[in-house]
């Protein structure tokens, strides 16, 4: 049985120094269709703000910089 590469708390991930949100980029959150991320109101950023993750995977493909990373558990690959 494989084992998850990593721990994680939360399904999507999304790396600050990548992200552009505080520059009006909003496409992870625009694509997600169950609206769980949002704008963190001190840094700007994106996060996830709900753990109800489909692992559909929108808003790591669509992330113009590569921040967003969508830890997919080991029993769903």
């Amino acid at each position: 049985m494989p084992l998850a590469p990593s721990f994680t708390s939360v399904p999507v991930v999304v790396d600050n120094d990548k992200c552009i949100a505080e520059k009006g980029c909003h496409v992870c959150i625009d694509v997600c269709p169950l609206d769980v991320l949002r704008i963190n109101d001190q840094t700007g950023k994106a996060f996830m703000e709900y753990d109800e993750c489909w692992y559909c995977m929108p808003c790591e493909a669509d992330c113009p910089t590569g921040a967003v990373k969508v830890n997919i558990p080991y029993l769903l690959k």
